[in-house]
């Protein structure tokens, strides 16, 4: 196995960095091993916040929480910062600041309000670890600051690439402290770990087909808010839950993979798993593939991000290889599910394109919780917000942020 230094990386043709990036002997902060890993997790009390605190209170020898964020929930950041005492908790919603300072049992170093201080919290010196885990094209620019201020990212918040994808892979060091929480990119990077990227012939991106993989394109006329919330295999919160159901979670999750592997976008196929057991298969030019498997359960992701390079013990089922198991797949229905595609074509086209899409779906979603909009009505949204704005250059984070708020205001007006 060859290693290189970054000087050395630097000398190499830019378009093979990438193929070493998961070789790299300092990937991730390296540390006295007596130490204990600092974490600083932003969107603590939502599912991916709240299993990986249940992993830290599991591993009290290997990890200290410097840092809890939540946008509104109060209580439940309250009661978690009781458990773990984290030096500093910041509240983005601060109308409930009494209420929550009065829940606390200890005195915190610091307490801040605003989402503002989200980018502070990314950017601390003092952490070894940022947990990003907020949702939506709101936790971009969490990730923005943290690398650029040299801080690792476990990345749960797979907008800050689908939308900034372009700014972030040219931060220096992107490749070296960036690892993917999201089960899928997680299995990808198992898989990858010592293999070289020129040899990979393509990925396969896996999904479990959603609550509607059966359903007629007739019968999607009618689901309403409950079906689309009752996903078969995972928990999730209600945005990721109804991204599943349409698959744009998939068209996202390729986005994602094109950025964090540097791979061609035609080379990440997607297919349908029902089973959720594979997570996603690479292939090798020599006709070799390999698969990350195990149950459905984001606690062995969350927890590899946590303690890369290393392996700690995970108290979750495993699959029982005495049994009798069906492992099936089945290509993706576009047809049926366009937001796929939509999500694809958006990356090939690049500029503001991906995030326009991205801004269209987040307001899709939104309005289809509060019904003021159909199921069917999420991809159509969606494409007539692309079709209204004309393509531009991303010439820094602010480019984003304009298209991001001008297309929510647009796509507000439509089906109205």
């Amino acid at each position: 196995m060859l290693y290189f230094t970054n000087q050395q990386l630097k000398s190499i043709r830019p378009d093979l960095i990438r193929n070493f990036s998961i070789l790299t002997p300092n990937m991730m902060h390296t540390k006295d091993s007596s130490q204990l890993k600092r974490i600083a997790i932003l969107g603590a009390t939502g599912s991916i916040g709240t299993q990986a605190l249940e992993i830290i209170s599991d591993n009290p020898e290997s990890y200290e929480v410097l840092g809890l964020t939540a946008h509104s929930n109060w209580k439940k950041l309250a009661t978690q910062a009781n458990e773990f005492r984290p030096k500093r908790l910041i509240l983005s919603d601060k109308s409930n600041s009494q209420s929550f300072e009065d829940a606390l049992l200890y005195k915190p170093e610091q307490i801040d309000y605003g989402p503002e201080s989200l980018r502070q919290m990314a950017a601390d010196p003092n952490a070894d670890l940022i947990l990003n885990a907020l949702v939506g094209f709101a936790g971009f620019s969490s990730t923005y600051d943290a690398l650029k201020a040299g801080n690792s990212v476990a990345l749960a918040n797979k907008e800050s690439l689908v939308v900034g994808g372009e700014i972030l892979t040219a931060i220096p060091g992107f490749h070296d402290r960036l690892i993917p929480v999201d089960s899928e990119h997680s299995a990808m990077w198992q898989c990858l770990v010592g293999e070289d990227m020129n040899t990979v012939e393509k990925i396969i991106i896996t999904a479990s087909g959603g609550p509607f993989r059966q359903y007629s394109r007739e019968k999607m006329k009618s689901i309403t808010v409950k079906d689309a919330l009752n996903h078969p295999n995972w928990e999730m919160g209600n945005k990721i839950t109804i991204d599943s159901s349409t698959m744009m979670n998939k068209g996202l999750e390729i986005i994602e993979a094109h950025w964090l592997f540097g791979i061609n976008i035609e080379l990440i196929e997607p297919v349908i798993h029902p089973q959720s057991i594979i997570h996603s298969i690479v292939e090798f030019k020599d006709g070799s593939s390999k698969a990350q498997l195990g149950p459905p359960d984001m606690k062995v992701p969350i927890l590899y991000s946590l303690s890369y390079p290393d392996r700690l013990p995970l108290n979750v089922p495993r699959l029982d290889y005495k049994k009798r198991m069906s492992l099936t797949f089945e290509p993706v229905d576009f047809i049926k599910f366009p937001c796929v595609e939509i999500a694809i074509e958006a990356v090939k086209e690049g500029g503001i394109k991906p995030a326009v899409m991205n801004a269209a779906n987040e307001v899709a979603v939104e309005r289809f919780l509060n019904e003021e909009i159909r199921y069917i009505d999420i991809p159509v949204l969606i494409e007539k917000a692309l079709s209204k704005f004309n393509q531009r250059t991303i010439t820094s984070p602010q480019t984003l942020f304009e298209v991001d708020a001008e297309t929510r205001k647009f796509a507000n007006t439509l089906f109205k």
